[in-house]
């Protein structure tokens, strides 16, 4: 089932995560929808805050990147083949000197902006079994990881922007908020009246 995603200026938006456990309720549900969710927006990761849930899951799949010619032979493999849920992430260390590469976000539709982020990444998770993993990731794969793991912390991409990007694109967020703006997808609005 495809669930609505919660456009900016939502509060589940700015809480940090609560950690779950395998008795989580319904959850292999909750997995499918998050899945059908993603790609019914044609995104390469969802947060569950973005879905209104604040719990410590998120999804990636880089696999649409794979196509851009930008990448090497490797790293368009790397990206076609990574399909990944992290449960109860936490990011134990970042390396390396900060590279850009323009973001977007599904709860943001039409606001893409260069983000500053490090190159590699060591993180400790839970696989969709529970099982725990320790792994490390570079370039755009710990990008998008990066950025999921930002949404269980209640952070946002535009919140990595310089204070005068962040002026520029005042007006656009209000009207995300508002619900003035066309998508393609389901969403829910913070700031839309509810009609009587």
């Amino acid at each position: 089932m495809i669930l609505p995603i919660v456009a900016y200026g939502d509060p589940v938006l700015r809480k940090k995560a609560k950690a779950i456990t395998k008795d989580y309720p319904k959850f292999d549900a909750l997995l499918e929808n998050m899945k059908e969710t993603m790609y019914g927006a044609f995104g390469v990761g969802l947060a569950a805050p973005q879905i209104g849930l604040p719990i410590r899951l998120f999804l990636v799949d880089t696999s649409p990147f794979s196509e851009d010619d930008e990448f090497t032979e490797d790293e368009q493999n790397a990206l076609k083949n990574f399909k990944r849920t992290f449960i109860n992430a936490e990011i134990l260390e970042e390396e390396g000197d900060e590279w850009a590469f323009n973001e977007g976000c599904l709860s943001i539709p039409d606001v893409r902006e260069d983000v500053f982020r490090q190159p590699k990444i060591k993180i400790q998770y839970q696989d969709e079994n529970f099982e725990t993993h320790t792994e490390e990731f570079d370039g755009l794969i710990a990008r998008v990881i990066q950025h999921e793991y930002d949404h269980i912390e209640g952070i946002l991409f535009t919140d990595k922007l310089s204070s005068l990007k962040k002026r520029l694109i005042k007006g656009k967020l209000l009207n995300i908020s508002k619900g003035k703006i066309s998508v393609d997808y389901r969403m829910r609005f913070p700031a839309l009246k509810k009609k009587r």
